[in-house]
């Protein structure tokens, strides 16, 4: 019985050993596939002469802007109300989503200010924070507000509007086709957003 348990203390021992110095396994932090993001260039585009997708007329939005040449024209759909616009990024199923309304007076700029406030507040409840930024080309007549919501389960991290204050008004948006998470997809949502900046500020009026 004696040699019995030697023999059992023995491999008790060799067991032991073998897991390292006894110390408790400890979960490796979440980690996120790495995205390599191509790099940012730009091509003009005249709105003008982007083919509507429904009645093969041509899209009455007067605008010019730069857009990034990995992206693509998914859709231009227009009505007597106004046109709209998707910026496609098929490689990660995102879009920008550009919606043009021409003004009718002082009186329809603020109620357009107030429908994109309210599709703003859409996302208040899971939104951790929202920065608000400025963008002016007075030389252009580009007046813009950009909301960058953060959140890790918000549906659009960026929204924003573009006016001359008097006949123009764009409103737009960043938007992830996909299950909402913020986090792993936060260069995606730069780089797009950079994209954005840039509309912005080569944005001219027609």
């Amino acid at each position: 019985m004696r040699i019995k348990n030697i023999v059992i203390g023995i491999l008790a021992a060799i067991l032991l050993s073998a897991c390292g110095d006894g110390e408790v396994p400890q979960p490796k932090p979440k980690a996120y596939l790495r995205v390599d993001m191509p790099e940012q260039a730009y091509v003009a585009v005249d709105t003008v002469r982007v083919p509507d997708s429904l009645g093969g007329t041509m899209f009455p939005a007067p605008f010019l802007f730069e857009m990034n040449r990995h992206a693509l024209i998914s859709q231009a759909k227009s009505s007597r109300r106004g046109a709209t616009l998707e910026l496609c990024y098929p490689q990660w199923s995102g879009y920008v989503e550009l919606m043009y309304k021409p003004l009718a007076g002082r009186d329809d700029l603020q109620a357009q200010v107030d429908t994109a406030m309210r599709m703003l507040q859409y996302h208040y409840k899971v939104a951790t924070g929202i920065e608000e930024d400025l963008i002016q080309v007075p030389e252009n007549q580009v007046y813009a507000t950009i909301w960058r919501i953060q959140g890790r389960d918000v549906a659009s991290t960026c929204q924003f509007v573009v006016t001359d204050s008097n006949a123009h008004f764009l409103h737009g948006e960043v938007i992830i086709d996909q299950a909402p998470n913020n986090d792993s997809l936060a260069p995606v949502l730069n780089y797009m957003q950079a994209d954005v900046d840039h509309l912005i500020e080569t944005l001219r009026w027609k």
